[in-house]
């Protein structure tokens, strides 16, 4: 069975929202990286909604981790919001928690 990856994009007033469901991971990280490719980032805050994500592993926590840089070297914020449990647990084990703003709303 192949993971799969769906996104969807929404551009708001205040932010790019960025709808996340299926398998973070080394298939589909790509996907992720593409798609924010297409969003302007500049001065901007991406949230990306997790809250259907089924898993995470490293590639998509590198892939978390290189799209954070990206926003912040646009001048903007990037926004976690509804991480699933799994995917905090991977933020705890890797000590990368405190890089993430964690949303609680929308």
């Amino acid at each position: 069975m192949n993971p799969t990856l769906d996104l969807g994009v929404a551009v708001r007033a205040d932010r790019t929202l960025l709808t996340v469901s299926g398998e973070l991971d080394m298939d589909t990280a790509p996907h992720l990286t593409d798609a924010a490719d297409a969003v302007d980032l500049h001065g901007q805050t991406l949230t990306l909604d997790l809250s259907d994500v089924t898993f995470i592993d490293s590639c998509g926590l590198n892939a978390l981790l290189a799209l954070r840089r990206r926003v912040g070297l646009a001048g903007g914020t990037l926004e976690l919001f509804g991480l699933p449990e799994q995917g905090l647990r991977l933020l705890d084990l890797t000590e990368t928690r405190p890089l993430f703003v964690l949303r609680t709303g929308l």
